[in-house]
């Protein structure tokens, strides 16, 4: 479901890759009607029972989107980069790389909802 705030923050996002994070924002909230977004950390973050992911608005070169607890959803996604224990994030150059990245950005949403489903604690 698309944020009002977040059209609104998007509407003023003065920045190279806006397009970029548009289009990302686009692929993420048609990759499942339960995903929210909202601004949290003056970003817009993505939302299922919990903080899916946020963008990192400073990135002139990509679009960065951190996936907070992105080491810990179950798969294997090779764009994830990272070596810590929860977070992982995803660097996009282009529309068309985002294009290209539309399965595995909706396979981590899907691997989200299905997991924060399954196990209620983590709510």
């Amino acid at each position: 479901m698309r944020g009002d705030e977040v059209d609104r923050w998007m509407s003023h996002y003065d920045n190279p890759m806006r397009d970029v994070v548009q289009r990302i924002r686009q692929v993420i909230l048609s990759s499942d009607d339960r995903v929210t977004e909202c601004l949290k950390w003056d970003t817009p973050t993505f939302t299922y029972k919990g903080n899916i992911a946020s963008f990192f608005p400073k990135s002139t070169q990509h679009a960065t989107l951190m996936f907070h607890q992105g080491g810990l959803i179950p798969g294997t996604f090779p764009h994830l980069i990272g070596q810590g224990t929860v977070a992982r994030a995803m660097k996009i150059v282009s529309i068309a790389e985002a294009e290209e990245r539309r399965d595995e950005i909706n396979s981590l949403v899907q691997a989200w909802i299905e997991w924060k489903d399954l196990d209620p604690a983590l709510n």
